[in-house]
């Protein structure tokens, strides 16, 4: 039995898919005018995360993870930058594209944006007119009527009330009501636009989801994630406008990643703390990376720090030198290890007590060498690769791994040839000599492991 904490009932529920074996889930994406950033990297490895590990289960998951390609921040930078909307944007994309897969995060089932469903918006816009859910002002902007949807408030737990109190329009808006929102904006002259009954516009930022989400997924499906920004106002106006046009419950289970601070303050560019990706991949290796934010739990505050990232690596290295030098067992049968490791994720999908039987496998394998049991060894190695990948590590060859670190001081050739230089010094009992080239290639960044199978590198 899979639980899931559901933020709208704001608890831990048995999950049940709409349709037996199948489950359908969208999550909001990038707003693509920049970079993708840490925060971003949260979200997406955390349901990058969700979608393998039920997959693995058994479900057939139609992933659905949007891309907001038109709002007012895409249209500022392309202006800035002095190039079309849509040459920043599909050059966002493709920077994005390559993060993920950088980070080993699989592509969705399908990945819409909002510029093609243009038409599905404007469909919506007009039954919540019709329904008189929603209202085209004078200035050609159409909004919802908040007050007019019953249950507004419910996934964020506010009160109308409280939202309304010493709240203003401002003098530039059309509203009836200041928690009005717009879905529909009228465009100005020379902007990018679309045609519609209300006049040329483009859509508001929360109809785009509720749009793409019905589209590709229903009336109704059964899991919406984002990150923790979007609770409200963005995931409370998607459900009002969703469950208003169509009548029927939007998602069965609200999920949410939790915020990330650096050094323990909010990431900001105005503190100076902001990273993107990319900035961040230059220090450290993806699959640290990775490791470091599948450490904490999907709805635990993460604090990204070097001390972290340091301790991320010392830990990571540690599972991939269990797998040195051996070579796992086909078929390995599943046992006590699979159990532990299924029981930690069905329950909120807990990662943290899945890495922990992951290095409890770990102790295995180094017990099974120590006594000599190379076939026990094997076959615990085939384990902790098999966990590992539902969490989307340990699929590289160690090898690989320990020598992709970032010093690029020495060719891996030129490291050979040293290491075989110190094999000859020690064959000749030069253990002065041997000494000066193990600490070269420590002063290298390069640090040498020696065991009964012979000398191995990586980098440190």
């Amino acid at each position: 039995m899979i639980r899931i904490y559901n933020t709208l009932s704001q608890r831990k529920e048995e999950f049940k898919p709409l349709e037996a074996g199948k489950v359908r889930m969208y999550v909001c994406g990038m707003t693509v005018y920049d970079f993708c950033h840490l925060g971003h990297a949260r979200v997406l490895i955390a349901f990058d995360v969700v979608t393998r590990y039920l997959r693995h289960r058994g479900f057939d998951v139609h992933y659905v993870r949007n891309i907001t390609d038109i709002d007012d921040k895409i249209l500022r930078r392309a202006e800035e930058n002095g190039e079309t909307f849509t040459a920043l944007t599909e050059r966002m994309i493709e920077a994005m594209h390559e993060d993920e897969a950088k980070l080993g995060i699989l592509s969705p089932t399908e990945e819409p944006r909002a510029t093609s469903f243009i038409d599905e918006i404007l469909a919506m816009i007009r039954v919540l007119i019709q329904k008189d859910y929603a209202y085209a002002a004078d200035n050609g902007d159409v909004y919802f009527s908040v007050n007019a949807f019953k249950g507004y408030g419910k996934l964020s737990k506010k009160k109308l009330e409280d939202l309304l109190a010493g709240a203003r329009v401002d003098i530039a808006e059309a509203k009836r009501s200041p928690a009005d929102f717009a879905l529909w904006k009228a465009a100005k002259a020379g902007e990018v636009s679309w045609p519609s009954p209300w006049g040329d516009g483009r859509p508001g930022w929360h109809i785009e989801c509720s749009a793409m989400a019905t589209g590709c997924l229903g009336n109704t499906f059964d899991i919406h994630g984002g990150g923790p920004d979007l609770l409200f106002p963005h995931h409370e106006n998607e459900i009002a406008q969703s469950e208003a046009a169509t009548g029927e419950t939007f998602v069965k289970v609200w999920m949410h990643a939790g915020a990330v601070r650096v050094n323990k303050e909010k990431m900001s560019k105005s503190l100076g703390n902001f990273f993107t990706i990319r900035e961040i991949l230059e220090k450290y290796p993806p699959e640290i990376v990775r490791y470091f934010l599948v450490s904490s739990h999907y709805r635990s505050q993460v604090d990204y720090s070097e001390e972290n990232l340091e301790e991320a690596s010392r830990t990571l290295t540690r599972l991939y030198q269990a797998l040195r030098g051996l070579v796992p067992s086909k078929d390995a049968p599943e046992g006590e290890s699979d159990a532990l490791f299924h029981a930690a994720m069905d329950d909120d999908f807990n990662t943290p007590e899945a890495i922990t039987v992951l290095h409890a496998v770990v102790s295995d394998i180094n017990l099974h060498r120590r006594e000599r049991r190379d076939e026990e060894a094997r076959a615990s190695a085939a384990v902790l690769v098999r966990l590992g990948k539902i969490l989307g590590l340990l699929q590289q060859d160690p090898e690989a791994f320990f020598q992709a670190g970032s010093s690029e001081s020495l060719s891996a050739d030129e490291i050979e040839r040293l290491i075989e230089a110190r094999k000859q010094a020690r064959k000749d009992r030069n253990f002065a000599e041997a000494d000066r080239v193990r600490d070269e290639l420590a002063s290298k960044g390069v640090i040498l492991d020696d065991s009964r199978e012979g000398t191995s590198w990586r980098r440190g």
